[in-house]
């Protein structure tokens, strides 16, 4: 296990216990949260180290490594992630005013991002840790695709765009990651990463039920604030911030079905509608945000 005396963002030993959340996901087990009193960091406290994190991704269920719908909440995500693909391509296409760039997907999952890239022209390579996932983006779409620990081989100013779709929160060192990214991007390159948002409505409603924890696999868990002073220690700042309206849904009826509700998708449809409401006058409180980031000058 992993356990941390200061704070991982901002070195702060003024750290403190601050949510037990269950892994509803595959083991049943309970993590602590941590808080930081100094920068209000929270992080997954006493997690698994990376020769034991794989187990925690071995279920039927964790949907991003397997393309198969086993349960209806699955089958929704999947109808979600199709609505989503071409909506993210054209963000990516808007930020950098580019086609048929050169891109870097990191957490490829089964490569449906990355495909929808390569479709519409771009030179795309992907990294994904999970083999089983990999092999099955590079079968079905044709991809180039590297394991995590050969990121360090790829050539420096390579790339005109690197996206991180909710993969950040995974990283054991993400720092060391976020150095491999700056060196990989081209100057005037983008990186793009989507990240669950802990200051949200629906955070706030669920609390420790709220599914975007995703202890033990989420590490840590940003917001808008935190987000913007770990890009600012990697070497990054913030050009913009997109919402990703339609993870409110899911992670609703996550929530819900957390909370054993009888009815968790019409619930959770309710309160997505109603979490998407609030937040769309105050975006720095919806689920999950788009960071746009560029890197800074030296």
């Amino acid at each position: 296990m992993v356990h941390h005396n200061e704070c991982p963002l901002c070195s702060s030993d003024k750290i403190s216990f601050f949510l037990r959340c269950r892994d509803h996901l595959f083991s049943k087990e309970d993590f602590n949260l941590f808080k930081c009193s100094t920068c209000d960091f929270v992080f997954t406290q006493d997690h698994p180290g990376e020769q034991d994190i794989g187990k925690y991704y071995e279920s039927d269920d964790y949907i991003s490594h397997d393309d198969k719908a086993k349960g209806f909440s699955n089958r929704i995500y999947l109808l979600v992630r199709d609505k989503m693909l071409n909506k993210k391509r054209k963000i990516v296409e808007r930020a950098t005013a580019l086609k048929g760039a050169n891109l870097l997907d990191i957490g490829s999952g089964t490569g449906y991002f990355a495909g929808t890239m390569k479709k519409a022209g771009w030179k795309v390579t992907g990294i994904e840790p999970n083999k089983k996932a990999s092999d099955y983006g590079a079968a079905r779409f044709s991809l180039e695709m590297v394991r995590p620990e050969q990121i360090s081989e790829l050539p420096d100013n390579s790339f005109n765009c690197i996206t991180m779709w909710h993969v950040l929160e995974h990283f054991q060192e993400p720092f060391k990651y976020a150095i491999e990214i700056k060196r990989l991007l081209k100057p005037d390159g983008l990186c793009i990463a989507a990240l669950p948002n802990n200051n949200s409505f629906d955070s706030a409603y669920y609390g420790i039920l709220w599914a975007a924890y995703d202890v033990p696999r989420h590490l840590w868990h940003f917001n808008p604030s935190t987000f913007k002073l770990f890009s600012e220690k990697a070497g990054f700042r913030i050009v913009e911030i997109i919402n990703l309206p339609l993870d409110v849904f899911y992670i609703s009826i996550l929530g819900e079905k957390n909370k054993g509700s009888k009815l968790p998708f019409i619930m959770g449809l309710i309160m997505g509608a109603w979490f998407a409401l609030k937040s769309a006058k105050r975006k720095n409180k919806s689920s999950s945000l788009i960071y746009i980031l560029r890197k800074s000058i030296d």
